[in-house]
């Protein structure tokens, strides 16, 4: 299975760019732009990741961020996220950005754009990884201020194709930023939530009536709702799930309570990835692998997760052909009788 999973081809449909900073990197950029980290060590940082809840990860997540000060470092940033997921053959990636952790410390937007997006065509040529780029509005703060950084977005409506909703959830509902997404949709953008992770199912609900999302993110909180199951099979609307970074934040206690195999068992399109990989101990391969072993997944199920991924993710009808080629002739000799 180890072998099976390392070859896999596979899209990544949930990864927050600021989230692959490694401690190396955050180290090296912080040199290069003269800012003093509380931590003494790479070994420092490593130990601080240890954490209670969402948030605990979110106040260590916010002060590495602000190593990030220049094109060149997002630039940096993600084309180390792409070489790495190279060789663990992810073929396609969409990826979250939090333009308000830059813009409110004075970074401009444009900045920041630029060299996450030069990076991106740089893994399109160089690396054969396709990718999108979604905006994701911080949910902490208000309507009024999302609604201020969409506007800053619309002149690079080339570059984003979607809109997404993440950071603190619990006592911040979808239905907060209606107007924002029903602007974002005129605006031609696509739209994904962060919903069901420590949030209620009523927000799953909220984000699919109220934000019309393609997708979900996390939403492993659903099966609290069999109504809400029932149409998530129905509709097929895919989750982005996170297994090491739901153990990492105590949604589940350990990987062999997550409900990755139930989901697929119920028939919702689920897929994996990584989230936040530097901080939560994996990328898209060592999270298909620990949930691979602690819920005893087959290699029919494996097929299904990464199937589910080029479904979900939005490329093309003949991209997306092109890919479950690759991934069905990759895995025939693996489900042969």
């Amino acid at each position: 299975m180890d072998e099976l999973i390392r070859g896999l081809p596979k899209a990544e449909l949930h990864i927050h760019i600021e989230g692959s900073l490694e401690p190396e990197l955050m180290f090296a950029l912080a040199e290069r732009n003269g800012i003093r980290l509380r931590f003494g060590s790479v070994e420092d940082v490593r130990r601080a990741y240890a954490f209670n809840n969402l948030q605990s990860f979110l106040d260590i997540y916010y002060e590495g961020a602000n190593v990030l000060r220049e094109e060149q470092d997002f630039y940096d940033l993600t084309w180390a996220y792409l070489e790495r997921v190279s060789v663990q053959n992810v073929r396609h990636t969409e990826i979250f950005f939090d333009p308000q952790t830059h813009t409110d410390r004075g970074v401009d937007l444009d900045t920041v754009v630029a060299g996450i997006d030069r990076a991106l065509e740089d893994g399109r040529q160089r690396l054969n990884i396709s990718a999108h780029l979604i905006l994701c509005f911080l949910r902490h703060l208000s309507a009024d201020a999302a609604m201020g950084t969409l506007e800053q977005a619309l002149p690079h409506k080339d570059k984003i194709i979607g809109v997404g909703l993440d950071s603190s959830e619990l006592g911040h509902p979808p239905e907060k930023f209606t107007e924002v997404f029903d602007r974002a949709r005129a605006e031609g953008f696509l739209t994904v939530a962060h919903a069901g992770e420590e949030g209620p199912p009523e927000y799953i609900w909220q984000a699919l009536d109220l934000f019309k999302v393609s997708r979900i993110d996390h939403g492993v909180g659903c099966t609290g709702d069999a109504v809400l199951v029932d149409r998530l099979v129905h509709e097929q609307v895919p989750l982005t799930v996170c297994p090491l970074s739901n153990v990492k934040l105590r949604v589940f206690d350990t990987m062999r309570d997550h409900n990755l195999k139930q989901l697929l068992d119920l028939g919702i399109c689920a897929t994996v990835n990584s989230d936040d990989p530097a901080y939560f101990g994996g990328y898209i391969n060592e999270n298909f692998a620990q949930a691979q072993q602690a819920l005893d997944l087959d290699a029919a199920a494996i097929h299904r997760l990464a199937k589910n991924a080029f479904q979900a993710s939005f490329l093309g009808p003949q991209e997306k052909q092109k890919l479950f080629d690759e991934l069905d002739a990759y895995m025939a000799p693996y489900l042969r009788p």
